[in-house]
């Protein structure tokens, strides 16, 4: 249903059950799925491909061009998965040469001003609260939480299940599964709470923090940590994930806190 005060380029893909509101721009080379809401004054720019059931409030603009100096007009895209809402005032850049693409999952929300940077990979169930930034390049993983106005450095990843909290200058990876404060940014418990939300049992969140405990409690630097815990702890998913987080790492995993 298109409002006649919207623009909707005859090339664009709308669904027909799409909702667009008035003053809504669609350009050319977009994709918008079944269902999709479009609040007032919404811009989709073109390579924009946007899923089903998704609910983009007004003042949004998805698809804008990269703020990065290297962007020399190369073809890239944003795509924006299923039942995803975006709130108001957001902006999703499109990728660059480097990735082609910045993607956000499928049933995560954006809160008002949030910002996404050219080659972000958003995971699924994320929750980025009101004008949490993105620089270029970042990773979210499933499950990740960021408070309010968390400021996440470029090349940063995020691991699943984590807590970040609000105001947080976020400068090193933040591992699965915990929760990270303070500044600077440091490693602060388990997401207990998050992780038993999502089913996650006692016995299992025991493991998760006896893991931990040899990565941040025990005095080991991170490679003696990782070696005592592959050598003393049973393989698991979650076990598995962590030391595979960890190894990948680029920039660093954040510190452990230890008060005075």
């Amino acid at each position: 249903m298109k409002q006649p005060l919207s623009y909707v380029h005859p090339e664009s893909q709308v669904a027909e059950n799409v909702v667009i509101e008035p003053f809504v721009t669609i350009d050319k080379d977009v994709i918008v799925g079944e269902g999709t809401r479009i609040g007032s004054n919404v811009t989709i720019l073109p390579g924009t491909r946007i899923g089903k059931n998704c609910n983009i409030f007004p003042g949004a603009v998805i698809g804008g061009i990269p703020q990065d100096l290297k962007f020399k007009g190369e073809y890239t895209t944003v795509e924006i998965g299923n039942n995803t809402t975006i709130r108001e005032f957001v902006t999703v850049n499109r990728g660059t040469a480097a990735k082609g693409k910045t993607v956000v999952g499928s049933n995560s929300l954006l809160m008002a001003y949030v910002h996404i940077a050219h080659d972000c990979v958003v995971g699924n169930n994320v929750i980025m609260v009101n004008s949490s930034q993105l620089a270029g390049e970042v990773v979210i993983d499933d499950w990740a939480i960021l408070g309010g106005m968390t400021a996440v450095h470029q090349f940063v990843h995020i691991g699943s299940h984590v807590m970040v909290a609000g105001g947080s200058l976020v400068r090193k990876d933040i591992p699965p599964f915990i929760k990270a404060g303070r500044e600077p940014l440091a490693y602060e418990g388990i997401n207990s709470i998050g992780l038993r939300r999502r089913n996650f049992s006692n016995e299992k969140i025991r493991e998760i923090q006896d893991i931990y405990r040899y990565i941040y409690l025990k005095g080991f630097n991170t490679s003696q940590a990782i070696e005592m815990i592959e050598a003393e702890m049973p393989a698991s998913p979650e076990r598995d994930e962590i030391i595979l987080f960890i190894k990948d790492s680029k920039r660093g995993i954040i510190r452990g806190y230890f008060p005075e």
